[in-house]
């Protein structure tokens, strides 16, 4: 969907902003979910101390880029999206990632760290099983729109009762969303060099594709630290305003450090 009200983009089209923060101390950058757009970080931004920017990841194919083609693979879009992200990255940074999102910031982050470029202080991984763990079903893309909305929100949920109403809504989203389940469900996870930052898997108690026991084997794609949460919720947790509340409490208490840290310092 659109997003409501005016959000500023940077210098590219792959990021918004939503508040102005003329010096942040670090900043924080926002992937999401699969057919979601940026503007969900809206109440991140706004929430979270001033010291820290919230940059949101604009795929094509939504809201305001809803007339681009989207791209169909994990490795279409670090390619597309790493020029235009890593001009942000002057400043201590930690990625945040939700479902699909999650597992697109480890590929960024994995893709950073072969370049030669900084790398997040922290990642941020949320309802999203770690990378070397195969789905659970069988692919959602192949299937016929009707067939694939249908088990689609069977299984994660989110999709909200009035635009399920309104065909000509869904027909307009429909293809990120296919788009992002393929780049899911045909991505496979290629071994390589560990990540060294921590780690942060937040989850929610209710949702049955992110249970601890897929969450936790995050431990296995860094050297540092990993923590596990869980929130009370399914897998859009986060959608409850007193659980976002809680999410984004805990990030600005992971994020502390990297805000305090002297101007100009950059994360290695």
């Amino acid at each position: 969907m659109r997003p409501r009200g005016r959000f500023a983009m940077s210098s590219s089209a792959w990021l918004m902003r939503f508040a102005q923060r003329p010096a942040p101390s670090a900043r924080l950058v926002c992937f999401s979910y699969a057919g979601g757009g940026g503007a969900v970080y809206r109440p991140f931004a706004l929430a979270l101390p001033s010291s820290i920017e919230v940059l949101a990841v604009q795929l094509p194919g939504r809201e305001n880029r809803l007339r681009e083609p989207p791209l169909k693979s994990v490795k279409a879009i670090v390619e597309a999206l790493l020029p235009n992200l890593a001009p942000q990255l002057d400043r201590p940074y930690a990625f945040f990632g939700h479902s699909m999102g999650g597992l697109v910031a480890y590929e960024v982050a994995r893709a950073l760290r072969a370049q030669g470029l900084p790398g997040p202080a922290r990642l941020v991984v949320s309802a999203r099983r770690a990378p070397h763990l195969s789905e659970p079903d069988a692919p959602l893309h192949p299937l016929p729109d009707e067939s694939f909305i249908a088990e689609l929100d069977r299984r994660y949920g989110g999709i909200p009762a009035e635009i399920l109403q309104h065909r000509d809504i869904l027909e307009l989203l429909l293809p990120a969303m296919r788009a992002d389940m393929t780049a899911i469900e045909t991505h496979r996870h290629l071994p390589g060099p560990l990540l060294d930052c921590p780690i942060t898997v937040f989850g929610g108690t209710g949702d049955t594709r992110a249970q601890r026991e897929v969450l936790a084997p995050w431990h296995e794609h860094t050297h540092g630290p990993v923590q596990v949460r869980q929130f009370a919720g399914g897998h859009f947790y986060f959608n409850d305003a007193a659980v976002r509340g809680q999410l984004v409490a805990e990030l600005a208490h992971l994020l502390a450090p990297l805000a305090a840290q002297p101007a100009g310092a950059v994360a290695q």
